[in-house]
């Protein structure tokens, strides 16, 4: 993404929008706490041709190439679109996010004894399906085969070997640093709680998707959770039967980066996309910048 000469006001991870309407601007301070401003969303999206689509790609060499790396290409894909969505809010301002960081948990091994863990890959707003297919599965194999702790994990177990009232006091302190955009970058990089989104594939553990709230500590605006692919038999304008493939997805949204109308953009936008999955196959023509 373009970067912009840093200003008073700004912090490492993204630039203070000073141009916003003075309502935008007030709505941090009506709601201070993320969870005040939570939006729910559920939706079914018809992935029939997205199913399609991928099932070539496995074919083609692209070995376990899914729903999720389509779901994590096509937010990219609407942030190079709809910049504002990759906006934050800290220290009751908000911000826009210098680069793309998707969040996501991630466990060793499918048993009940396997430790879990988050993973953060950094994406461009140019990147397509096959650049999140290689980042995600570089990052996931990294940790999958390896024993030892990624950073998000040795910063965790630093602070949970503290006596109770140290480790309150140091994360109070964290809180007053992140306030005022004072956190080390070390810090920021390993923190599951800063990033563009952080997404969740309860598919895999044979469920449906569940409203995960978003963390008032950090910057992390949305959480979407989708479920596993079903079926379903449908009638179609020419009378006859249809077997359609779906999946079910919750967001939950922070409202204090955009309002409803912007968000209803990007989820029109989601269900195109659903329709059309070749369009994340290749760079967006144009990547447009959020306002200043």
């Amino acid at each position: 993404m373009a970067q912009n000469r840093r200003r008073f006001g700004d912090r490492k991870e993204g630039r203070l929008l000073r141009s916003l309407p003075g309502f935008a601007k007030f709505i941090p301070f009506i709601m201070p706490q993320r969870n005040d401003r939570c939006i729910h969303y559920e939706e079914s999206f018809e992935i029939t041709p997205l199913d399609r689509r991928l099932r070539a790609l496995r074919v083609d060499g692209y070995k376990g190439i899914g729903i999720l790396h389509f779901l994590i290409a096509a937010y990219i894909r609407c942030i190079s679109m709809l910049p504002g969505v990759n906006r934050f809010v800290v220290g009751r301002r908000i911000y826009a996010r210098n680069n793309i960081e998707i969040v996501m948990t991630v466990k060793r091994s499918i048993s009940l004894d396997a430790t879990e863990t988050t993973i953060k890959v950094q994406f461009e707003p140019t990147d397509t399906i096959f650049d999140v297919y290689r980042k995600m599965n570089e990052k996931i194999e990294e940790i999958k085969t390896s024993n030892d702790n990624n950073n998000t994990e040795d910063v965790a177990d630093f602070f949970a070997r503290m006596p109770r009232f140290l480790l309150r006091f140091a994360l109070a302190v964290i809180r007053v640093l992140d306030y005022f955009g004072w956190l080390p970058q070390s810090i920021l990089d390993a923190s599951p709680f800063h990033g563009s989104m952080i997404i969740t594939d309860l598919g895999s553990l044979r469920i449906g998707p569940v409203y995960h709230h978003i963390y008032n500590f950090g910057t992390l605006p949305v959480f979407i959770a989708f479920g596993a692919k079903y079926h379903k038999y449908e009638i179609n304008r020419k009378g006859q039967v249809e077997d359609n493939k779906y999946i079910d997805t919750k967001l939950v949204l922070d409202e204090g980066i955009v309002d409803g109308h912007y968000y209803a953009q990007l989820l029109q936008a989601y269900r195109y996309m659903f329709q059309h999955p070749e369009i994340v196959e290749t760079p967006p023509t144009r990547v447009n910048e959020d306002i200043f």
